[in-house]
């Protein structure tokens, strides 16, 4: 190879690593130029926040479900754990006297520790049948979709839980310096979901027992460990999301959270996250999120119907499995 070809080479490698790294952040800022062009209100202040405040559930979820697709995973129950969650917590944090627990309204922060013990003892199961049993992570959470579908509406007797209490509803419709609370608690979680991601042994070995999970193993890894720990690591920002959900709408739905998890799933992936296991970025999590945010509600103010926002979501989904699968065969 000449020294001409060789330094071609290298451009092309450089601007496909420019795409593979940045490609998400491109299309996110082209998007929302687009937007910006095609109506005056999408950069108002009022609209961003609007569109924050819609992200950070969706964004919530989609970092836990980061941690279970690095590890070569997948967790279709976080719908039904946000629907869970958000009942139990909201049972002991309501003034109505047919829907609270005996001796309520408890205090918020009670309930809220409630509503993450809800979660995380959900992806403590799914972990321990994915990891101990071997059952495929489809499988198992499948399962628990189900069930904690079905707890929810045994719990509640199908029957909503209204009339929350001021303090819980602060997580959710509260503010702070002008900012949603839902937006900050989306900020707190990405900062240390990076962290851990980045600079701590456990993102470490999430990485390597997602990648390679055979030389994790010979590397003194407990990769069934991770796996359990990352389905809890997702059930308690399920939880918390529940709980911000419920807090944000006043009320506890026992259909809350229907098909939660196709959007979660469709952040992580379309921000570069292999269903392989082993690559992606918690950042690349964020940009999906968001974008997925912005795209929803760039299509609202123009008056373009749900179902085409559905139909384009999906579009996104299957070009950024098909653009994953398509690295996957070159390396």
């Amino acid at each position: 190879m000449t020294a001409t070809q060789a330094a071609k080479a290298r451009k092309q490698l450089s601007a496909a690593d420019i795409m593979q790294r940045y490609g998400i952040l491109l299309a996110f800022i082209a998007v929302c130029l687009v937007l910006a062009i095609v109506n005056e209100n999408f950069l108002s202040s009022r609209n961003i926040l609007n569109v924050l405040r819609q992200t950070a559930i969706n964004g919530i979820l989609a970092i836990g479900m980061t941690f279970v697709i690095l590890a070569r995973g997948i967790d279709l129950s976080v719908g039904s754990v946000v629907a869970l969650a958000g009942i139990v917590a909201a049972s002991l944090a309501t003034t109505s006297s047919t829907a609270m627990v005996a001796g309520g309204p408890y205090p918020a922060l009670l309930a809220i520790a409630v509503g993450l013990g809800v979660g995380a003892l959900c992806g403590f199961v799914s972990g321990i049948v994915v990891a101990r049993f071997n059952v495929p992570s489809f499988v198992a959470t499948l399962g628990m979709l189900s069930a904690a579908r079905g707890l929810t509406l045994l719990y509640a007797d199908g029957k909503p839980v209204p009339a929350l209490t001021p303090e819980f509803r602060f997580i959710g419709a509260g503010n702070i310096g002008g900012i949603p609370v839902p937006v900050i608690i989306f900020g707190l979680v990405f900062v240390i979901a990076w962290w851990v991601l980045n600079h701590s042994r456990f993102g470490r070995h999430v990485y390597a027992a997602g990648g390679n999970p055979h030389a994790a193993i010979v590397s003194g890894i407990s990769v069934s460990r991770i796996r359990m720990w990352v389905f809890v690591i997702s059930g308690v920002l399920a939880g918390l999301a529940g709980m911000v959900l419920a807090a944000r709408t006043g009320s506890a739905l026992t259909q809350a959270g229907i098909a939660y998890e196709l959007d979660a799933i469709a952040a992580v992936v379309i921000g570069g996250t292999s269903l392989a296991g082993g690559v992606g970025r918690i950042t690349g999590t964020l940009i999906g999120a968001l974008l997925i945010g912005v795209m929803n509600n760039g299509l609202d103010l123009m008056g373009v119907e749900s179902y085409y926002q559905q139909v384009i979501k999906g579009i996104l989904i299957v070009a950024a499995v098909m653009l994953d699968q398509s690295r996957n065969k070159r390396e």
